[in-house]
């Protein structure tokens, strides 16, 4: 699981190759998810919310993460009453995929 952002140009990218595109706001360019460390995103579905404003696609998650950190899911730190700690392992080691 990930939250990210698409412009019209992820958009069409991503429908025209069946892998998912995004949009960076701090880089303000196109993303091609896993294009770097070929932990790519396969549509498998998409599906708009009730409103018709928001997106969310359903995919194959290849190489097993979705967080460039290494992480399965962007979501990997729990806030417990004790503070928050990771609660997910870590899949791939960042400085090794990213050189």
């Amino acid at each position: 699981l990930m939250l990210a952002y698409m412009n019209e140009e992820a958009w069409e990218k991503t429908l025209a190759t069946g892998e998912v595109h995004y949009y960076s706001r701090s880089r303000k360019a196109l993303w091609h998810k896993g294009g770097t460390s070929g932990h790519v995103q396969k549509v498998k579905s998409v599906r708009l919310d009730c409103d018709n404003d928001t997106v969310l696609v359903l995919v194959e998650q290849i190489g097993g993460a979705a967080c460039h950190k290494g992480y399965k899911s962007c979501f990997f730190t729990e806030i417990t009453s004790g503070g928050d700690r990771i609660c997910s392992p870590l899949v791939f080691d960042p400085k090794e995929v990213y050189k």
